[in-house]
């Protein structure tokens, strides 16, 4: 392709996008429908504007992927990821080998041998990472149990592509095609499996270790130039190094930058990371979903519609139930499983792979691949309509009819406070209202907490306050004040956004643990923010002074002075928390104005020589006078 072709082609590209992509988000159908809907116009069963370099722009534009599993990794720590082994392994491995298998019978009841019905199994079980993953985030699931569930399925089919290229060959029915190399050849072939692993094992290990004790080095010296091309000339260096690495030892590039994000995710330079990173990724996952689209082979399906028709709901069927008997068996909510089955039903990217691959080596004949691929681009564009299904039709009939495991018990007596949550933390605002001829209606979902507040004559309810019907039923509509006070930040952060969605009449006090959740609270524009360990340890820092020798007066003072420090620095940190050059800057420059400030002040005092209103000089000052004699 020469500079003309290419920059026709990123022409064409560009302004399919910039078209098509606004009235699909206007119409309410996401931007990743709008990106399909724009390959398939332009593509060659369209109006023909890109041919064959459509599949070379697809692979290059995986790195989009690659990209976006880097930016999940650099959002979970390590030890959060290890909390999530049990999803990861169990759900995520029984997700694959029972679609694999229910998808093996189908296959060898139509005709297909019992090794061919294996290879398509493996390869049809895969998901959409990108498609999945952009879809939940666009709709504010991610962090939902739906979100956190689906990836966890996506990690582990990662995970599985390892064994499933291993395993392939050993399904040949037929002499291998030979021609080229399959996706990525790489430094693995012909090894050995001790030797394989080895080699895996060392380069899991290069990542590890070199984004542990290699990466913060690195980006000091970068940083220290000042310049801001370099930084993001070393992120992009970082995720394409690590990419190449892993594609060279034969496992998923996504899976190796998802790896160097999670070694990452602690180091002082993640925010500049992910804002270096953010817009190549944006960019790079539109190109891929056109250039999706435009794989959709409409001669294929035009020649045998009722065949495309019928294994695509076959897969989407099979696929589905078993998600949602899988997400029900796991304890999932009836409306979250909805979402993940429908996020995840649909067949996977690494499908294309995957099949060339079997051709190649003999497991499947061409004739076989060249519907299978057409199958693999609808389902993929077939998953973003699931979930619009999913969110317009199905779960509001589930909100209308499933109760939550204990029935809720809210009931709404107009109150104008609704506290949700009443542990530690929620108790005290409530005592204090009631005791204050507030009336307040109270939700927490422990319900041996709520039967023994019952017994003490408090008025507590049973409910999940991020439900929409709960805060419905609670009185959200009439009330004028919601105190979010949950432990769950996550929960947290979702009963904002539904308040502020659905009753804007309520203003919200919201509790944050410390400062990474004020910000996200602040950001959320919630009318008060109230870290929960603030006060009282201010209070220590009080009665030191005092102990030490310094008035009641100037240390309450003192105090004072701290928190409205304290407060306009946490707002400004807010506003800069994605920059960290200008995060760190600002944190500094607050931390010497306070010493400046306070400085100043015990000046002030010691020159006035104030008594305050301590203890000692309340009593000098309260004693009886003397006459004044000249009066």
């Amino acid at each position: 392709m020469n500079q003309a072709e290419f920059l026709t082609q990123a022409t064409v590209y560009l302004a399919a996008a910039l078209i098509t992509v606004p009235i699909a988000s206007r119409l309410g159908l996401g931007s990743v429908l709008g990106y399909l809907g724009a390959g398939l116009a332009i593509g060659p069963w369209g109006l023909g504007l890109i041919g064959d370099e459509g599949e070379e722009v697809q692979h290059f534009a995986e790195f989009g992927v690659v990209m976006m599993l880097f930016l999940v990794g650099l959002e979970l720590q390590p030890s959060r990821l290890w909390r999530m082994r049990g999803p990861i392994f169990g759900l995520g491995g029984l997700q694959v080998l029972g679609s694999a298998a229910l998808i093996a019978v189908g296959a060898t009841l139509v005709g297909l041998s019992w090794r061919e019905g294996v290879a398509l199994g493996l390869i049809l079980a895969m998901s959409s990472t990108a498609i999945a993953l952009q879809s939940l985030n666009e709709r504010g699931l991610s962090r939902a149990e739906s979100g956190q569930s689906a990836f966890s399925v996506l990690l582990f089919q990662d995970l599985a592509v390892i064994p499933i290229l291993a395993l392939l060959p050993a399904l040949a029915t037929h002499t291998p095609m030979g021609g080229e190399e399959h996706h990525g050849a790489s430094f693995a072939d012909g090894l050995a499996p001790w030797a394989y692993a080895l080699l895996v094992l060392g380069a899991v290990a290069a990542v590890v270790v070199g984004g542990r004790f290699l990466g913060r080095p690195f980006f000091r010296l970068v940083a220290r130039t000042g310049l801001r091309e370099m930084f993001t000339a070393a992120s992009l260096l970082l995720v394409v190094g690590v990419a190449q690495l892993m594609t060279l030892v034969g496992l998923s590039a996504a899976l190796g930058t998802f790896l160097a994000g999670v070694v990452l995710a602690e180091s002082e330079y993640r925010h500049e990371l992910e804002s270096d990173i953010e817009p190549f990724k944006g960019l790079l996952l539109g190109v891929f979903f056109i250039a999706v689209g435009s794989a959709i082979d409409v001669g294929v399906v035009m020649q045998s519609p009722l065949v495309i028709l019928g294994l695509l709901l076959g897969v989407l069927t099979l696929k589905g139930a078993l998600l949602v008997a899988l997400g029900r068996a796991w304890g999932i909510a009836k409306d979250q499983t909805a979402i993940f089955a429908a996020s995840l039903a649909g067949v996977g990217e690494f499908a294309f792979v995957l099949f060339g691959f079997a051709s190649r080596e003999g497991v499947l004949t061409p004739e076989q691949t060249k519907p299978l691929l057409a199958v693999t681009a609808l389902s993929m564009a077939a998953t973003p309509l699931l979930l619009l299904f999913v969110e317009r039709v199905v779960l509001p009939r589930l909100i209308a009819v499933a109760p939550p495991a204990r029935e809720s018990d809210v009931e709404d007596h107009g109150q104008p406070v609704i506290i949700a949550g009443y542990g530690r933390f929620g108790q005290i605002p409530g005592r204090f209202l009631t005791a204050n001829g507030v009336g307040t209606t109270t939700v927490d979902v422990d319900g041996d907490q709520i039967d023994m507040l019952r017994r003490f004559g408090q008025r507590v309810y049973y409910g999940d306050a991020s439900r929409l019907d709960l805060l419905t039923a609670a009185g959200a509509a009439r009330a004028r004040l919601l105190i979010v006070a949950v432990d769950d930040h996550e929960k947290c952060m979702q009963i904002v956004h539904l308040a502020q969605t659905h009753f804007p009449n309520l203003a919200i006090l919201a509790r944050a643990r410390g400062r990474a959740e004020a910000y996200d609270l602040m950001e959320a524009k919630v009318e008060g923010v109230y870290r929960e360990t603030f006060d009282t340890a201010l209070r220590v820092g009080v009665d030191a002074l005092r102990l030490l020798g310094q008035s009641s007066h100037r240390a309450h003072r003192a105090a004072q002075m701290f928190r409205r420090v304290d407060e306009r620095t946490i707002v400004e940190m807010a506003a800069v928390r994605h920059d960290q050059e200008r995060l760190m800057r600002t944190a500094r420059d607050r931390v010497a104005l306070l010493e400046r400030t306070l400085a100043a002040d015990r000046a002030r005092e010691r020159a006035l020589d104030e008594g305050g209103w301590d203890a000692e000089t309340m009593r000098d000052r309260q004693a009886p006078q003397a006459p004044d004699e000249g009066r």
